[in-house]
């Protein structure tokens, strides 16, 4: 169906397809299933929507419980405990009803099961709460819980990796909360220790700098990561359309080989120094939260117009659509040579 609003439009008016059923493994569809062959996404107008997805075989990261003699799930306090420790390590802050989502079994209310756990871990000095989302409490953890995953080498070291509290202290919580319920809305439990957190992009040279909301390590024919900013509705229209005009330009930032830039050709800048395993820019994934739907639409329309004929691939959707397992929005299309083109290539020493 056709959106008419008030708000910019592309040209032309964008056209929506709703997506017809909920795909197995998450509300995704076919794009991590296509992750195994991005080659199958059909470049497209910005009249078209796409849609992405999460393989039917995909692992799970944290699996479900254990199903009991007696038929039932349960799982072992000890376990919940490490799950969301594992949870927080990836996703920075969760809630209760976050964390029950991907610990417990499927289609099972298991927030009492979490509340125990996380009372414990609270206890132990793992995990403490610093502010709100509504009525629910904020959790993260503590430097001792950071580091009691660390110990056990549950995930990949992250370093530089804080803990979320000053960010929940300061009132940013919502949009903590909000990144997290895109991370589920993308997958679900599966993958979820593949995600990481507030990932910094920067070229020193040009004081280009800008933190990731969320970055995907899920290896692609093409590409080893996926890139994705969360838009809570606090910023403006323009604020929001220079985040995403930055990832451009830091993907037209080219350097010269060698050690001080005197030999050979040039290279994209991301791709000898970050994404070395990557033969296209990451997609940038560009979720929208925080208003009415209407509004939503609106504002994804408008930011369709503002980046046209940016030259890197970037879908847009709404928190709600994505839920539900509705059809990406494409708003841009990766195209390094008009890329190289409009950025210009790096002086010789």
């Amino acid at each position: 169906m056709t959106y008419a609003s008030s708000a910019r439009q592309p040209e032309p008016r964008p056209t929506w397809s709703r997506g017809t059923e909920r795909p197995p493994g998450g509300p995704e569809s076919s794009a991590v299933k296509g992750a195994a062959n991005d080659s199958n996404v059909v470049p497209i107008t910005a009249a078209h929507t796409v849609r992405q997805g999460v393989s039917r075989h995909a692992d799970t990261s944290l699996p479900s419980p254990e199903t009991s003699a007696k038929g039932k799930k349960s799982a072992p306090a000890g376990k919940v405990r490490a799950d969301a420790l594992r949870m927080l390590g990836c996703v920075r802050i969760a809630t209760v009803r976050q964390m029950a989502e991907v610990i417990t079994v499927e289609g099972r209310d298991g927030r009492s099961y979490v509340r125990r756990a996380m009372k414990k871990l609270a206890e132990l000095g793992l995990a403490e709460t610093n502010g709100k989302a509504g009525r629910l409490p904020i959790w993260n953890l503590t430097p001792a819980g950071q580091k009691a995953l660390a110990d056990g080498n549950e995930l990949p070291p992250r370093p530089k990796a804080g803990t979320g509290a000053k960010a929940v202290r300061a009132g940013f919580g919502p949009h903590g909360v909000a990144v997290t319920d895109m991370i589920l809305a993308f997958g679900g439990r599966d993958h979820l220790t593949d995600w990481q957190v507030e990932v910094n992009h920067a070229v020193k040279e040009t004081g280009l700098s800008f933190n990731t909301d969320a970055v995907l390590a899920l290896p692609t024919k093409t590409g080893e990561v996926r890139l994705f900013e969360l838009d809570n509705g606090t910023m403006s229209q323009a604020r929001l359309a220079k985040e995403v005009w930055d990832y451009e330009r830091y993907a037209g930032r080219r350097v010269r080989e060698g050690a001080r830039d005197t030999i050979g050709g040039t290279f994209p800048f991301w791709q000898r120094h970050r994404y070395t395993r990557s033969r296209t820019f990451p997609r940038l994934h560009v979720v929208l939260v925080g208003k009415e739907e209407h509004l939503l639409d609106n504002r994804l329309q408008a930011l369709a117009h503002d980046v046209k004929g940016i030259t890197a691939a970037v879908w847009v959707n709404t928190l709600p659509r994505l839920q539900r397992g509705e059809p990406w929005y494409e708003v841009g299309v990766d195209d390094p040579d008009r890329r190289r083109q409009r950025y210009p290539e790096p002086a010789g020493r």
